[in-house]
């Protein structure tokens, strides 16, 4: 019988980070607190651009645009946001989206595996994705339980399970 497998990747639906980008927008043009002070969020070019006139609104954009991510199942670790940044009489903050697990990053999974996981479970980087492989369906599922229950600082999700 053939080895059954499954992968490792880290990759964000960039449809839905869209989705909550422009809800973010609608509830910032729409609120309140958040009328005369400049507030927006857009894309700019692969990066998101968040301004306000203050340094308190930036933040309170990117609060928004983080709880929405949350609501359309996007994991805040695919989010990277830098500190706020004065320019002119706004402040900016520039958040980008990672997808792609790093080298160093599998390595720390696959070392995981290797060295928490059941026996005979086989770990293999190809390219930004992590391949898992064994004989045993069931060794495959603790491997699963054991990765979900680890707090690594960036997302992972799990398919091609075969």
């Amino acid at each position: 019988m053939a080895d059954s497998s499954f992968d490792i990747v880290s990759k964000v639906e960039r449809q839905e980070v869209d989705n909550a980008l422009n809800q973010a927008a609608k509830e910032i043009s729409t609120r309140y607190d958040f009328k005369g002070v400049g507030a927006s969020i857009a894309w700019s070019g692969e990066k998101i651009e968040i301004r306000a006139n203050s340094e308190e609104r930036a933040k309170a954009v990117l609060d928004i645009f983080e709880t929405k991510l949350v609501k359309r199942g996007i994991s805040l670790k695919a989010l990277e946001s830098g500190e706020p940044q004065a320019s002119g009489k706004e402040y900016k903050i520039f958040s980008s989206i990672q997808e792609g697990i790093s080298q160093d990053n599998a390595k720390k999974v696959a070392k995981v595996i290797r060295d928490e996981g059941p026996k005979g479970v086989k770990a293999q980087v190809q390219g930004d994705e992590l391949r898992v492989s064994s004989k045993s369906r069931d060794a495959l599922q603790e491997v699963i339980t054991l990765l979900k229950g680890k707090d690594f600082d960036f997302a992972l999700q799990f398919v091609n399970y075969r």
